[in-house]
């Protein structure tokens, strides 16, 4: 079946994560624990973060999970925030972290967008988080749809934000291609009866995605060779 469209996680797939989100971690748990070590230390634990290394194990919930998530699991150890607060903080935080590419995106996207594909980018970060980081990237008027956890479409695994961007589009499933590092992307791209693309410029690995996704690739750049094949 011909890929009409294709649907990108962001985080772990437009971007590489390790080398965007590690280092903001460090900051915002110096940030949030305000000198307070045990704090700093509880809210590492709960999110699977390695103070020693600065760098997120491979089970953390901040890899595929939400915002809302990630706030509400860090909430306990920030008493003078309320969950909306700090879902708040950490998505304009978020908005403004270093971001590392996984590839040139202007050119990859132009290059699909030549061959006539419908573009979209749905992640568990907040919309807000997303449309900054792409347009501080340049390259946010590539894409036909943008969403986020908190759009009103759900979140992955879930189907419905992905199937929001079909119906947006005018695309359907079948001919669309979720395109993810982890496996909340991939299942979500199956519940939604789309064609499955992996990538490890996440935090899971070839053998994690194996198995549930239809193609796995280094990065998104392979994408190309692989549709025009």
């Amino acid at each position: 079946m011909p890929v009409d469209a294709l649907l990108f996680d962001k985080d772990g797939t437009l971007f590489d994560f390790a080398q965007t989100w590690n280092g903001w971690a460090a900051q915002i748990l110096d940030t949030l624990a305000k000198g307070d070590q045990a704090a700093k230390t509880a809210m590492a634990q709960v999110i699977s973060y390695d103070l020693e290394r600065e760098a997120f194990n491979p089970d953390s919930l901040v890899i595929a999970g939400s915002n809302d998530e990630v706030a509400e699991i860090l909430a306990p150890f920030v008493p003078d925030m309320s969950v909306e607060e700090l879902t708040a903080f950490l998505a304009e935080s978020a908005a403004s972290a270093d971001l590392a590419p996984a590839v040139p995106l202007a050119a990859f996207l132009d290059g699909l967008r030549a061959r006539g594909k419908v573009l979209g980018v749905m992640t568990n970060d907040s919309e807000i988080s997303a449309n900054r980081q792409l347009a501080r990237a340049g390259v946010l008027d590539r894409f036909d749809f943008v969403a986020g956890c908190d759009s009103g479409h759900g979140a992955k695994p879930d189907a419905a934000p992905l199937l929001a961007f079909c119906a947006a589009t005018g695309v359907e499933p079948a001919r669309t291609a979720m395109v993810g590092d982890s496996l909340h992307d991939l299942e979500a791209g199956a519940a939604a009866g789309m064609m499955r693309i992996g990538v490890l410029t996440g935090m899971a690995g070839e053998a994690d995605l194996q198995g549930h996704a239809d193609v796995v690739f280094p990065d998104i750049g392979h994408i190309t060779g692989w549709i025009d094949r």
